[in-house]
């Protein structure tokens, strides 16, 4: 496994090592003990999500701002952009992003830490992503960032409108949305 900071130095993208032959292929998509000895981090992972998505969706930014989750994410099926925003009030990258493409092919993952807003949207006919998350769903705390403020500015990959959910059609702007300590 090959782990790389990103211009967000808490936010990894991490490469396993695929074992393959004509029969398919191997890996592991987590271990504990190397993943502490690769990042330094010690965590718990307490749900594993598994969701489907058409071209064109867009999920995001979700974050959740009492119990926040750490998420590993990665896509089975298909392939997405993957992007992470930095919602610390007290970092020095608190309103910077980190996008990524995650696929099948690329076998791909990414750690968005808590403190973290995250989205995707997909990019192929269909993906299915798979994410680890290190705290409970807690929908009376979620909260949502618009995919398109122009603060941001994230570089989404899209052609056309995404498909978006009522929530995130209608989610704040950066500015208007509370953010971390």
């Amino acid at each position: 496994m090959t782990i790389t900071q990103t211009s967000i130095p808490e936010v990894l993208v991490i490469e396993p090592k695929v074992f393959g032959d004509d029969r398919g292929f191997f890996f592991e998509s987590f271990n504990e003990r190397l993943w502490h000895e690769l990042t330094g981090l010690t965590v718990r992972f307490v749900q594993h999500n598994h969701s489907r998505s058409a071209g064109g969706v867009l999920r995001g930014l979700h974050y959740q701002i009492q119990h926040p989750q750490g998420k590993l994410v990665r896509v089975i099926k298909g392939e997405v952009y993957d992007v992470a925003v930095d919602l610390r009030r007290s970092s020095p990258t608190c309103g910077r992003w980190f996008g990524t493409t995650l696929s099948e092919a690329n076998k791909r993952q990414m750690w968005v830490p808590p403190g973290f807003g995250h989205g995707f949207c997909v990019t192929s006919d269909e993906a299915e992503f798979l994410y680890l998350t290190t705290d409970f769903w807690s929908p009376e705390h979620e909260r949502c960032i618009a995919w398109n403020d122009p603060e941001l500015a994230i570089n989404w990959p899209l052609s056309g409108e995404p498909i978006l959910s009522v929530k995130d059609r209608v989610a704040p702007l950066l500015k208007e949305a509370e953010l971390f300590p």
